[in-house]
């Protein structure tokens, strides 16, 4: 593999105060990046239209992908779009009325897609032909309890407080398993009582390669484990390796190599998140660290240690959900 694609958003250049995340980015980005030499180009910049969005000041980001041979699905708050790679011409585009704060979208092997659409705290099953045909509430509870099949949540800025905050969708087994924030875990769709227990922080991600799962945690953790026992094997903190001189930030998105070398993205950290009570973000800051900008860092988690950091906020990316392989030729970097 050469070559890396992020995901993510573009900050606006004026941003209030008391500014929140579903006004704060103005473009979603997708950047590619020359693992050797570290070049950074920018392969998409994209503004959702204005009839899916809830106002004009509305986020528009890329939040988590998947990558498939040449096709990459990715997702903003209220889309899915499905590129064809190198090229990213946009060979499908779905937007749906329930689509609220998608977090996630991955195929099925039979074609569909699954979609975490954190807003409703669902997880969406939508046809090759774009139509809703399945949904599963992650609390186990029916899906339109709490919400109504006759609103337009596309329009609906925010319905936090969200109960579980379902933010990533892996299959495991033949089954469809998804990360929930809120609980600390990770839990199959097809049978509540097998659940991963990861209890320390708000998970993110959830990739299995090989014999494991890999999930970060927010506080720049990440947590390993075993994909036939689902009990924890490893817990590796990031900023015990990086020192403590630095807040790395908001860590999410991952991409193992291997089963030594990992890709793991950090966002700078939002003021905000002083203010909201992100009590992991006041407990590791000290007076005098730095605050590093939006990365992405390879890691050795044999030796413990960083091998390579890129930064990508000095190319115009606030904030990362994905790392996602390019494994293919990649076009001359300029």
């Amino acid at each position: 593999m050469s070559s890396l694609y992020v995901l993510g958003g573009r900050q606006r250049k004026s941003v209030l105060k008391h500014e929140r995340e579903w006004n704060l980015y103005e473009a979603a980005l997708i950047l590619e990046i020359d693992m050797e030499s570290g070049a950074v180009r920018t392969c998409v910049e994209y503004k959702s239209p204005p009839e899916v969005l809830a106002g004009e000041n509305s986020s528009v980001v890329f939040k988590a992908g998947t990558v498939v041979g040449n096709t990459l699905y990715a997702c903003t708050s209220t889309e899915v779009l499905i590129f064809k790679l190198p090229e990213f011409q946009i060979i499908k585009y779905v937007s749906l009325p329930c689509f609220n704060d998608l977090h996630h979208v991955t195929p099925t092997s039979e074609g569909d897609l699954l979609v975490a659409n954190t807003g409703l705290d669902m997880v969406v099953k939508v046809s090759s032909g774009g139509e809703r045909v399945g949904e599963w509430n992650v609390l186990a509870e029916h899906p339109w309890s709490r919400f109504s099949l006759t609103t337009d949540y596309r329009k609906v800025a925010s319905t936090k407080p969200h109960k579980s905050h379902p933010n990533f969708i892996f299959e495991l087994n033949d089954e469809i398993w998804v990360t929930r924030a809120r609980q600390r875990d990770a839990v199959c769709l097809h049978d509540s009582g097998k659940r991963i227990d990861i209890a320390l922080q708000f998970p993110h991600d959830g990739l299995v390669h090989g014999k494991r799962i890999y999930f970060t945690l927010v506080d720049g953790r990440v947590v390993i484990v075993n994909s036939r026992s689902l009990q924890v094997e490893e817990v590796i903190d990031l900023k015990k390796i990086d020192g403590q001189g630095a807040l790395l930030g908001w860590c999410r998105g991952l991409l193992p190599l291997d089963d030594r070398n990992l890709w793991v993205g950090f966002s700078h950290i939002r003021k905000t998140w002083f203010e909201e009570n992100i009590l992991w973000v006041k407990n590791v800051l000290q007076e005098g660290m730095r605050e590093k900008p939006t990365h992405v860092a390879l890691y050795d988690l044999v030796k413990k240690r960083c091998i390579q950091e890129i930064d990508v906020e000095a190319h115009g990316m606030k904030v990362i959900f994905s790392i996602l392989s390019a494994d293919r030729q990649a076009a001359p970097f300029v």
